[in-house]
């Protein structure tokens, strides 16, 4: 009886290990075709690839599976470069664009780690790259737009719904409690008072001077140049190669053929 068990247990290990033989064959024959090439280009590529979609913020923060939007950080990007900048086998990098912006900080850090980094670097600017995501790409060695590319938005806003009369209204009260007088400054239940959005616009227009400025000194423009566009708008690519926002009209294969004349090899891409 006892042989017959260790008999029994010796066949079900034996089933147990050929199952396993044949999945790992199976799945590596089977194998999607995307995740050999991705494979293939994460262990030759020499140009690290960016991508900001969406919100630009300084870290992406957590978000329920059934509310995802997109969100791109400096956190990220910035970590990339620096990786980029201590690999030896890493010999450019590039930002692809498609976002409205959103925190100056992010698009501030990110420019300056591209001007920190000193191997050649590229953005790619598609259908638009705007506010702090424009400012991010104004670190680059060369900025790329289609002709129909949205570029620059350059201002800030801290622009918010007073949420004050609706919650009178509804018969809400504002209890203020609070151990310093400007504390509450900027919540939205509560009327802003003149002194208050005297104090607000002023933060506004000073970050609003250190995006000019750097955007500036970035592109290599003059200060009032720059100050004449940064009215919040976005210019179309052709217009923003008029101005100088932008070097060349082009996409990712333009850039690429730039990055190869730097670097004096074919261009292999991986993403981080």
């Amino acid at each position: 009886m006892n042989e017959e068990k260790q008999i029994s247990r010796k066949k079900v290990l034996i089933l147990v290990i050929c199952v396993g033989i044949v999945a790992f064959i199976g799945g590596y024959f089977f194998l999607d075709e995307t995740d050999i090439v991705d494979t293939i280009s994460q262990e030759n590529c020499n140009v690290l690839a960016f991508s900001i979609k969406g919100y630009l913020s300084t870290y992406i923060p957590k978000q329920p599976v059934d509310q995802e939007v997109d969100v791109s950080s400096s956190e990220d990007i910035v970590d990339g470069i620096l990786s980029a900048q201590s690999d030896p086998d890493i010999k450019a990098v590039m930002l692809l664009i498609d976002s409205h912006g959103g925190d100056g900080v992010a698009g501030e850090e990110i420019a300056s780690s591209l001007k920190n980094f000193d191997k050649p670097s590229v953005a790619v600017i598609r259908s638009i790259g705007a506010s702090s995501a424009y400012w991010a790409s104004s670190g680059a060695n060369k900025i790329y737009a289609s002709r129909i590319s949205d570029v620059g938005g350059i201002g800030v806003t801290a622009s918010y719904l007073d949420e004050s009369n609706k919650n009178t209204k509804e018969g809400y009260t504002f209890i203020e409690l609070s151990s310093a007088k400007y504390k509450d400054t900027g919540d939205p239940n509560k009327p802003l008072m003149q002194e208050e959005r005297n104090i607000l616009l002023s933060d506004v227009r000073k970050a609003h001077k250190v995006f000019v400025e750097d955007v500036a000194t970035n592109r290599g423009l003059e200060l009032k140049a720059v100050e004449s566009l940064a009215n919040g708008l976005t210019y179309i690519g052709e217009d923003a190669l008029r101005s100088g926002l932008i070097d060349e009209i082009g996409n990712i294969t333009t850039a690429t053929k730039y990055l190869e004349d730097q670097i004096g090899e074919e261009v292999e891409i991986c993403w981080y």
